[in-house]
């Protein structure tokens, strides 16, 4: 399986992905923890947190998979959202809330 079945994988199979650089409780770099913190704010309970610095082919799979160049990456319901200025802008509005209601992984 290469690398971007993989991805694929566990883009499909998880209701919320996040590739980020360390893990949510030690993320490595401001960006991945605000995404984290978002997350949380939201109520998100299950989320795979793959650590980007684990995995150099990950690192570069997901950039390639998402044609997106920076992590952190969120993925819900296998769609691709964005990385963490995307996530604030979409928690501030509500937006990111909503749509994590509308895919069941936060309750009403």
């Amino acid at each position: 399986m290469d690398i971007q079945d993989v991805i694929r994988e566990q883009v499909s199979n998880n209701a919320v992905v996040l590739y980020m650089k360390g893990s949510p409780q030690f993320p490595q770099c401001g960006f991945s923890s605000t995404a984290v913190q978002i997350l949380k704010a939201c109520g998100v309970r299950e989320v795979l947190a793959v650590n980007v610095l684990a995995d150099n082919e990950i690192r570069q799979g997901i950039k390639d998979f998402s044609n997106w160049p920076t992590i952190p990456q969120l993925y819900v319901k296998g769609e691709f959202v964005g990385g963490s200025d995307i996530m604030r802008e979409m928690y501030e509005s509500g937006e990111l809330l909503q749509m994590l209601k509308d895919a069941g992984v936060v309750e009403e």
